[in-house]
């Protein structure tokens, strides 16, 4: 039976799509992603390290069996039988491939989707840099050998450029050069790198956003060669849509906050609520994504500069942190976690001073109550580790919850214009839907329950049962906590004034 193809479908007929990264958040939408929309594409070949022990072959069968790969199974199964996984790593050279397998993958590939990299914002340089620039690298160099090679699209960060009040769809100029950096890692110790990294990244806040900067001005320099494009995706966040609504796999970004606030573990954050939030739905990201190598194939005349693209959110769309903030608490009542640390009625300030005593108090202080007790019992102590790993998230973060970001977007709105009615239903970016905000963060908190912390929705009552026991508590210790402080007060001013 012949199958009508739209235009973006009838790009991808016969091509093999190379991914690095596939395992990661993204990858994982986008390989789901082009196997059930571009179901007339010939291959995709991906590259994948072992790891605790499993194969690559066996990380991909665990991979399948993910619930967003569940409407491929039921609707087109035989696309699975066109992923090839090979063993690599962009941290070797050659991504790790060799023999026959570099051979299959130089002459057949077509478009080449790179977005393996190190997401860790407190990460040491030398492991950003031989992940997000040397892995760039390396990438390239594979490339360069590929035969039919049509696009090399680099995914990046829209932060990358932060000490633009403005980040416009075009690669900035930097001092250092990433040549001299990747020399620099390969002979100077770790500890050395260590010592000399803060200088080194000013002005941006993480190794992570450094790194990717340098990576792109790599890319940029290939662009008389080779057909490479940079997009900047902004922070990723649940898919609104496709493959399920509501999907992650990883703490990042607003889940994660959403997730630990919902558990009463985080308790105080850092965040300017007047400033508009800049987050893009992952099926969002990953549709442009799709589109851009068929926009590039298009062009008539090779633009003179190397194609950027801001995946962002329309600014039509934006809400301040504030309201998104309320809208979440408001949703979370109704859909709280199981068995959370305290009741979620955590604090959102602008003072410093403020943040951190909240942090001694309800942050710390808990942490190493709670270890107490396991020690008594005999139990494995986790809290103060747990909060270790927030302190440091969270201090990353305010590097971005406590300013304002700006960007322009042009590019990434083309990609949508383009599409046919038939395009425009299979690679959904439509900044205007039915759907109301509201409604899509109603299934970020969802999400957050049923695919990361497993917990079902049958569970419901009984959260919602702990939710209110959770709140009584709550006031409980207050009034006894403010009683005692009045009581306390009352004392020292009767002593004082002698009656």
């Amino acid at each position: 039976m012949t199958v009508d193809l739209s235009p973006v479908q009838e790009y991808y007929k016969d091509k093999t799509i190379f991914i690095t990264g596939a395992s990661g958040f993204m990858g994982k939408v986008l390989l789901e992603k082009l196997l059930y929309s571009c179901h007339s594409l010939k291959e995709v070949i991906i590259i994948c390290r072992p790891k605790r022990g499993k194969a690559p072959e066996t990380r991909l069968e665990e991979m399948f069996k993910l619930p967003i790969f569940q409407r491929i199974k039921d609707e087109r199964p035989e696309m699975l039988k066109k992923v090839t996984i090979y063993q690599g790593d962009v941290t070797f050279d050659q991504l790790g491939l060799s023999g026959e397998s570099l051979k299959h993958v130089t002459a057949n590939t077509n478009i080449v989707f790179h977005m393996a990299a190190t997401l860790k914002l407190e990460g040491n340089l030398r492991d950003a840099i031989d992940m997000n620039l040397l892995g760039t690298r390396r990438a390239l160099n594979v490339a360069k050998e590929m035969k039919q090679l049509e696009a090399f699209i680099h995914l990046s960060t829209a932060f990358c450029n932060c000490d633009q009040e403005v980040m416009y769809e075009k690669v900035y100029e930097f001092p250092h050069k990433p040549e001299d950096l990747m020399r620099l890692a390969e002979w100077m110790d770790v500890k050395t790198l260590d010592a000399i990294t803060p200088d080194l990244l000013k002005p941006h806040p993480n190794t992570y956003t450094y790194s990717k900067r340098l990576a792109e001005l790599l890319v940029r320099d290939h662009y008389e060669s080779m057909p490479v494009i940079i997009a900047r995706p902004s922070i990723v966040s649940p898919s609104a849509y496709e493959p399920v609504p509501g999907w992650v796999d990883n703490l990042n970004g607003p889940t994660g906050l959403m997730v630990g606030a919902g558990k009463g573990v985080i308790r105080s954050m850092l965040i300017d609520t007047r400033h508009l939030s800049e987050v893009i739905p992952v099926d969002y990201a990953i549709n442009g994504l799709c589109v851009i190598p068929y926009q590039f194939a298009q062009l008539t005349e090779r633009p003179a500069q190397v194609p950027v693209y801001n995946i962002t959110c329309a600014d039509h769309r934006k809400m301040q942190w504030g309201e998104v903030i309320e809208m979440s608490k408001e949703i979370g009542y109704r859909y709280p976690m199981e068995a959370g640390l305290w009741y979620p009625d955590g604090c959102i300030t602008t003072n410093k001073l403020h943040h951190n005593i909240n942090v001694v108090l309800f942050h710390w202080l808990p942490a190493y109550f709670i270890d107490f007790i396991l020690l008594l019992l005999g139990q494995k102590r986790f809290m103060i580790r747990v909060q270790n790993r927030i302190s440091v998230g969270l201090e990353v973060l305010q590097f971005f919850t406590m300013r304002a970001w700006f960007f322009k977007s042009d590019a990434y709105s083309s990609l949508w214009d383009m599409l046919n009615e038939a395009d425009r239903k299979n690679f959904n970016m439509d900044m205007d839907p039915e759907e109301t905000i509201p409604m899509y963060i109603e299934s970020c908190v969802q999400g957050g329950r049923q695919y990361l912390m497993k917990e079902s929705p049958d569970s419901l009552p009984r959260a919602r049962l702990q939710l209110k026991l959770m709140y009584t508590l709550d006031r409980v210790c207050k009034m006894l906590i403010v009683g005692s402080l009045c009581y306390w007060t009352y004392g020292l001013v009767s002593r004082l004034l002698g009656v």
